[in-house]
């Protein structure tokens, strides 16, 4: 592969870190790089300085596990919220999938991934344990399982519905509105919003 000359190390090291963000190849992380430098230096440090500040004191929702910029979010210290449906999703980024549609005025629980033996993540890597002691404190009524529809989100639906089927709960899950195989994040606004509407009682693929 050709490699770059770069007129300054210093250049090439900023168009590295650039080109290590998802979906940023290398000719796009120099048209940054070189967009920066026509700044004004304040500018570019209010926007180094807001990346830092991101990394370092984001905190993670003691109750749901949402991005937060206090122990507990938005969304769980809403008064308004149905506080008695909890939506349970892989990432933060379905949780903004959601939102968005404005069609759902539950509560969430990100599970930080999907159960996936090839990648190595089991039941233990995910929040499931702090999702089931949710449950036993008997105030959710129904948890609404929002995860995507490839074989790995089907597999943790599954077993999110073994561990939680012995409580007395609702557990459903999208309609099929949203394909097999779809993710979330990836599915329009309108598309997903029916789906939450329109939500159905999760019952297992083996039954």
């Amino acid at each position: 592969m050709f490699k770059q000359n770069y007129p300054s190390l210093l250049l090439q090291n900023a168009v590295d870190e650039l080109a290590s963000l998802p979906g940023v190849g290398r000719k796009s992380a120099l048209r940054f790089a070189l967009h920066l430098l026509k700044q004004p230096k304040e500018n570019v440090e209010r926007f180094g300085q807001s990346i830092i500040k991101m990394r370092g004191e984001i905190m993670y929702c003691n109750n749901c596990n949402m991005i937060s910029d206090t122990p507990v979010c938005k969304v769980c210290s809403d008064l308004k919220r149905e506080c008695s449906l909890v939506c349970v999703v892989e990432s933060v980024r379905d949780v903004l999938s959601i939102e968005n549609t404005l069609q759902y005025n539950g509560l969430y629980h990100v599970l930080g991934g999907i159960i996936s033996p090839m990648d190595g993540v089991g039941p233990s890597d995910l929040s499931i344990n702090q999702l089931i002691k949710r449950v036993e404190e008997g105030s959710v009524t129904e948890v609404f399982l929002a995860l995507s529809t490839t074989m790995e989100g089907e597999t943790t639906a599954f077993y999110l519905y073994k561990m939680l089927n012995k409580f007395p709960v609702k557990i459903s899950t999208i309609a099929r509105g949203v394909g097999f195989g779809d993710e979330l994040e990836f599915t329009d606004e309108v598309t997903l919003g029916r789906s939450i509407q329109n939500r159905q009682p999760f019952v297992p693929l083996n039954q």
